[in-house]
């Protein structure tokens, strides 16, 4: 009964957080999209990062914790459409010091190539 009661309250807390759309920084080179995206207070285990589609979802969780002096934790949620070039089977993701760092790489036929021209 105890652990019931533990649970519904960790239920309620997650539902009075806030949730808020992360500021993410995009760059792009010829190689690849690079996304920064400010996730203060998440850590590796509350992070959920997802493709379905052609849509990105990054979405961070932090354990459900009463509100302690005015602070509340905040959950984090934001999707990005992902462009057609980018290797989905290649994404990396970096998280440190409350920055997640994630690389889209270019698939191989959207990457710039050099053609050489042959004389007779």
């Amino acid at each position: 009964m105890a652990n019931q009661n533990h649970e519904q309250e960790n239920q309620d807390t997650m539902r009075r957080q806030p949730t808020f759309a992360p500021r993410v920084d995009v760059y792009e080179n010829e190689q690849e999209y690079l996304l920064l995206a400010d996730l203060p207070g998440i850590g590796q285990e509350e992070l959920s990062l997802s493709t379905h589609d052609d849509e990105l979802t990054i979405e961070g969780r932090p354990e459900a914790k009463e509100p302690t002096a005015g602070y509340t934790p905040a959950r984090y949620r934001r999707s990005f459409d992902l462009p057609t070039d980018v290797d989905r089977d290649q994404i990396d993701a970096e998280l440190s010091a409350g920055v997640l760092r994630l690389r889209l790489p270019k698939a191989a036929a959207y990457q710039p190539r050099k053609i050489s021209v042959r004389s007779n």
